[in-house]
């Protein structure tokens, strides 16, 4: 930054603090508190602990009176719990926040010294008279850039405050129960949800969420931040399922088909449980963006939904379904594809607010038997469409531009419920498909140019011809014709689920990839990695 007087009247309120601000610094606050949770935790047990060794040596009135008390001591002790993941919330957020307004007050500060200005350290801009001088436009468009980025600061900081002077509100009066009659029904939509939560005390909400954790944290429409706070109160029960499960499965069987099985299964948990454990330590690191935990489910292969930044507040979030043999040991490694899109998204567009989301919350092929078919992409349907009806609905400020992405298999899910029951979205990306279920982008119920596709040169997806030219290229192999005919398959249009959305006939947008194959779109050095930043951004 150049030196220079400052003018009163240009000096842009908190420039000095932003330019100084370390952001980082309110994350590893955030996480100070988020790490008291498990000392409470132990409390609470030892005083679950403590009640059950009262039991069985005394009774009478003194004994019920003494296990009640103990019963509200260690209710008072769980009751903290997502008050503590809140603050954590808050304060990862607003670091998160002042990142990006400091990475938009930086790259404009550099735009306006490259283009001949200068920018004092108070934050008032002059032409630099050692060279051009500058037209009165550039000089009022680099201030309004900068105005911009302290106000993005300013809001973050207000609302900020605002939440935890609500929390301390909340939690200095208590927390108000919710009478039973008072739930949205079996069939209320994310809408409805969404209205429902409106209209509860602030009080009342975390009541629900330290009460009723398994019904808050899987409901579409409630705000990411409630639904994290009660999924993150339940990942110790869920480890101990997959835990008991672990111990059902250990003791061999004699040899044979149903030993065979045993194992099976006893390596599918234990994977499970790996990735549960690479979840669990992406949820308590610190650093941004902050992940949310927006669904977990340890059942069959294992389901998860989790969200890089806040979906709520972003202005572009990203959906992400992955597609054959995702489940929840793969959970980590698919999260980090997410994150990488979001990182070329930060560095695309320094700072806009980002997030992205790994959907996992349908039963994958875990064989090419079952791949080859639609219905687990068809039974996805309602449920994708319910999740991006509730990023809508619990969107805070402006609508934010919804993108949603499938990867392989996970491209006909996203195609599936697109088609059979639409999906709330601003545009659809598909890498590595081999077909999206519809014979072209219209059908898909989209925005006119908002359907993207990209195939490696390398992908062997492109070899999923539909059945019947497979048997045509089997019946011919070793003939004459079969050589043709090879060129001319290498050439088609159709895949094994429709025609082939990267083809120029299917009606969408192509954007290229390098010969990575078919897990290689989310390599640093592959320009569909940018394609796929720019799509979310919209540009």
């Amino acid at each position: 930054m150049s030196g220079g007087p400052a003018g009163a009247a240009d000096v842009p309120v908190g420039y000095a603090q932003l330019w100084r601000a370390d952001p980082g610094a309110w994350g590893t606050a955030g996480a100070a508190w988020r790490n008291l949770a498990g000392p409470v935790r132990q409390r609470a047990d030892a005083l679950t602990a403590r009640i059950g060794a009262l039991r069985p040596g005394w009774s009478g009135a003194a004994s019920a009176a003494a296990q009640q008390r103990i019963g509200d001591l260690r209710t008072g002790l769980t009751d903290v719990l997502p008050a503590l993941v809140e603050v954590d919330q808050v304060l990862a957020e607003l670091g998160a926040r002042l990142g990006a307004a400091k990475a938009r007050l930086g790259a404009e500060v550099a735009r306006a010294e490259s283009g001949g200005l200068r920018v004092d350290r108070t934050g008032a801009v002059r032409p630099d008279p050692a060279r051009v001088a500058q037209t009165g436009p550039a000089v009022v468009h680099a201030r309004a850039g900068i105005r911009d980025a302290l106000a993005l600061a300013g809001a973050a900081d207000r609302e900020a405050a605002g939440r935890m002077a609500e929390l301390t509100t909340a939690a200095v009066r208590g927390w108000v129960s919710v009478p039973p009659a008072w739930r949205p029904g079996p069939g209320a939509g994310p809408a409805e949800v969404s209205r429902w939560w409106a209209g509860l005390s602030a009080a009342e909400r975390r009541w629900l969420v330290g009460r009723e954790p398994g019904r808050i944290g899987r409901l579409d429409g409630l705000p990411a931040a409630a639904r994290d706070q009660a999924n993150r109160l339940l990942l110790g029960d869920r480890r101990e399922q997959l835990l008991v499960r672990r111990l059902a499965l250990r003791h061999p069987l004699p040899a044979g088909p149903l030993e065979a099985s045993r194992r099976a299964r006893l390596a599918a948990v234990e994977a499970a449980l790996r990735g549960l454990d690479g979840l669990t330590e992406r949820l308590a690191t610190g650093g941004a963006p902050r992940a949310y935990l927006l669904g977990l489910d340890p059942a069959g292969d294992g389901r998860a939904v989790v969200a890089l930044g806040n979906p709520d507040r972003a202005s572009s979030v990203l959906t992400y379904v992955p597609g054959m043999t995702s489940d929840l040991a793969d959970a980590p490694a698919e999260l980090g594809r997410a994150a990488r899109v979001l990182q070329r998204c930060a560095a695309l567009g320094p700072g806009e607010e980002a997030a992205a989301v790994l959907w996992l919350d349908y039963d994958a092929p875990d064989f090419l038997t079952e791949a080859a078919g639609t219905r687990q992409a068809e039974d996805a349907g309602p449920a994708l469409h319910r999740f991006q009806d509730g990023l809508r609905a619990a969107h805070e400020g402006p609508p934010a531009r919804q993108t949603v992405l499938g990867h392989s298999y996970g491209s006909l899910v996203v195609g599936a419920a697109a088609r059979d029951h639409g999906l709330g979205a601003d545009a659809l990306v598909f890498v590595g498909s081999p077909g999206v279920g519809v014979d072209h982008a219209a059908d898909l119920r989209m925005p006119a140019g908002q359907v993207w596709s990209s195939t490696a040169p390398d992908d062997v997806i492109r070899l999923a011809r539909p059945p019947d030219e497979l048997a045509r290229r089997a019946l011919l192999a070793g003939t004459p014709l079969g050589p043709a005919l090879a060129v001319l398959d290498g050439h088609g249009e159709r895949l094994w689920f429709g025609a082939d959305p990267s083809a120029p006939g299917f009606g969408g947008r192509r954007f290229p990839s390098a010969p990575h194959g078919h897990t290689g779109y989310w390599d640093p050095d592959n320009p569909a990695l940018d394609g796929m930043a720019r799509i979310v951004l919209g540009r």
